[in-house]
């Protein structure tokens, strides 16, 4: 049976993950970027818990997407929003759940059109760790291993809840 922790205790977690790499880097003025909708909601949470005054920026990944022509454009794309200059800044790129690696591969290409940051700190609230891609996050709220039919879905903003579901085949 897959168990997902409380989401204070996943926040909690991830918050002592980030400030462990932050420290260990030598890091005191990141700024916050939610991958659209869920990293979003995570950022503003982890940007409260870790005092960062910087407003935390928002990217809608979905022109950069390996799977673009397959699937077409979601109909609820917003632009994105970054109230701050990337170039030479330590970012912490956030996203709710990280499965193969290519939302956050989507993520950098449009982070890197902005200009080149100093570094990328990837934080996520779940790792199901089926990557595609060699792309692994610096600190994690918890790492689970999904039967097939399972997944997971974070729903927000207020209050942020995390929930496993199980499709029907």
């Amino acid at each position: 049976m897959t168990v997902l922790l409380e989401m204070n205790e996943l926040l909690d977690t991830l918050e002592g993950g980030l400030r462990g790499v932050l420290e260990a880097r030598g890091i005191d003025n990141p700024v916050l970027i939610g991958i659209r909708t869920g990293g979003v909601w995570v950022a503003e949470a982890l940007g409260k818990r870790l005092g960062l005054s910087e407003p935390y920026g928002a990217l809608d990944i979905s022109f950069y997407r390996d799977d673009f022509s397959r699937i077409g454009l979601n109909p609820t794309v917003t632009p994105s929003s970054l109230p701050f200059d990337t170039e030479g800044r330590d970012i912490i790129l956030v996203d709710d759940v990280i499965m193969s690696g290519r939302t956050i591969r989507a993520a950098m290409n449009e982070l890197f059109d902005y200009g080149r940051p100093a570094s990328i700190i990837l934080a996520t609230l779940i790792d199901l760790g089926a990557r595609e891609l060699p792309i692994q996050p610096d600190a994690a709220g918890q790492t689970l291993a999904l039967a097939p039919r399972q997944r997971v879905k974070l729903r927000g903003p207020e209050p942020l809840t995390i929930e496993l579901q199980e499709s029907g085949q």
